[in-house]
């Protein structure tokens, strides 16, 4: 069990050697985001550790509950999608506000839908997986500050009994959230705004099922949301544009009741809350998810409205495209440059999410005659243009982002991959060993790579040679290339044999 490895906060505790030269990786921040990018880490062999503040417990009080088709695809590519479709309730059709309805039916992935399913249950199969490969776990070690220099960062810690103490690594990397530590200490600014005051949670019994899996609906002055947990108890989401009160003001049942009967119509016999609790939602973004050796991922790089459910999707495929930069870097297979792409990557993905997520938040609270002619303008567009649909089906979900890609290279480059057919298997069952996959038609010798790639070929009879990222994103394609060219970019991606 994960308590059972709980570690000191202690130098040296992530593979420090000294003072001097650091090895491995601390991760700050046990939530989603920090829990797969620790276990990626350990299962490549890099020591990890990852440090949080609270005592070790999976907090079943989540705000996430939706896993689009991208993040299905990551966690698939790490043998947890199927235990997760198996728990959770799929959902083919995303219902927003004012009729806007997105059909996931058509969505080119194995994952057509979204899985609705608490975020505790998503931490559980992630820290389980942590665990299994080795990952360190520091509990109830508070970061205080760190320091870095040319060989590795120091993070100076408060441990339980009060102590200070340090811990040494390589790299860090912050995933702490919202009032990231790790953020505050290398001086980055948070700039954004509160975009939503006095947003009310509750957990609550039902006397009457909701017609719908997922539950929304907006009306210009209050709007709500409704998910299932999946022991009896349901989350539910409100605001009331009236009702513009502190966190700290105190929230009773009858105010919940209040907003989903404004915004459903009905509350559908709610009762017996075993948690109440009020925030507020806000937009922004660090303007660098890097400095030096310190890295940003998730809600400690960028928070969002909570419109279509994209947070902490958006952080786990954060994580999947630091964690096998970092163990490539550590092993000495690729240049240490190679980090940089991290930001250029990422961040424009977090500033779009930010974008879209804030758009649709907009919208559900429209009031005036203009904004509800958008809203209604945008929802015939999502539902007749096949493009506007097609392009807003991408975003939610994720498998409508492509990273930047050399002038000059084949047009695969940089896009999320498929879950192709290979023979003897699938393309994300191949990436489960945290390994590049090699897709040719012909037959390549890998012996001297083993260690971090896997050669597959293709089941149709496709002539395109395509190196696969161990993110699920093209790293270089090309057509019917000779064997100089293939080992060209071997070499390039994943080092000399």
């Amino acid at each position: 069990m994960a308590g059972k490895t709980r570690t000191t906060a202690s130098s040296g505790s992530s593979g420090a050697s000294g003072n001097g030269t650091a090895a491995g990786v601390l991760v700050v921040g046990a939530g989603p985001t920090g829990l797969l990018l620790a276990g990626d880490l350990a299962a490549a062999g890099i020591p990890v550790t990852l440090v949080e503040k609270r005592p070790h417990q999976i907090s079943n009080l989540s705000r996430a509950f939706a896993l689009h088709a991208r993040t299905l695809e990551q966690l698939d590519a790490r043998g947890l999608a199927d235990e997760l479709e198996a728990t959770g309730q799929p959902l083919s059709d995303l219902r927003l506000f004012g009729g806007l309805t997105i059909r996931l039916g058509t969505l080119p992935s194995r994952f057509n839908h979204v899985l609705v399913l608490p975020q505790y249950e998503v931490e559980k199969g992630l820290e389980r997986r942590a665990v299994e490969a080795g990952a360190r776990f520091a509990y109830e070690t508070e970061v205080t500050g760190l320091s870095q220099d040319a060989d590795g960062v120091t993070l100076h810690v408060r441990r339980a009994d009060g102590e200070p103490g340090e811990m040494r690594a390589a790299y860090a990397v912050g995933t702490d959230g919202l009032h990231s530590a790790v953020r505050q200490a290398v001086g980055l600014p948070f700039p954004g705004k509160s975009v939503i005051r006095s947003v009310v949670l509750a957990d609550v019994l039902l006397e009457e099922k909701p017609e719908q899996l997922l539950t929304a609906n907006a009306v210009g002055d209050a709007f709500a949301f409704i998910a299932p947990f999946g022991d009896g108890y349901y989350r539910v989401i409100g605001w009331r544009r009236d009702r513009n009160v502190p966190d700290s003001a105190p929230l009773d049942l009858d105010e919940v009741r209040e907003i989903v009967r404004r915004s459903l119509g009905h509350d559908y016999g709610m009762r017996d809350a075993r948690w109440m609790s009020r925030f507020h939602s806000d937009e922004r973004q660090a303007p660098a998810y890097r400095v030096g050796r310190v890295f940003l991922a998730g809600d400690a790089a960028h928070v969002h409205t909570p419109a279509g459910g994209q947070g902490m999707n958006t952080g786990l495929q954060d994580a999947a495209n630091l964690s096998w930069k970092l163990a490539a870097v550590l092993h000495g297979h690729a240049d240490p440059g190679l980090l940089d792409t991290y930001q250029s990557e990422r961040h424009p993905v977090g500033r779009s999410v930010l974008r879209s997520s804030g758009g649709l938040v907009r919208l559900a609270m429209a009031e005036r005659p203009w904004t509800l002619a958008l809203r209604a303008a945008l929802a015939t567009l999502v539902s007749h243009v096949g493009p506007v649909r097609r392009r807003a089906m991408g975003q939610i979900t994720g498998i409508g982002y492509a990273y930047a890609a050399p002038r000059g290279a084949h047009p695969l480059v940089g896009r999320r991959i498929p879950d192709v057919a290979l023979t003897g298997g699938r393309l994300y069952e191949a990436l489960r060993g945290g390994r590049f996959v090699l897709i040719t038609p012909r037959a390549f010798d890998a012996d001297g790579r083993k260690d971090r790639l896997t050669v597959g070929h293709w089941a149709s009879g496709r002539r395109t040679t395509v190196l696969v990222r161990p993110d699920g994103y093209v790293a270089w394609a090309a057509e019917a290339p000779d064997a100089a060219r293939v080992e060209e970019a071997l070499v390039s991606w994943t080092g000399r044999s």
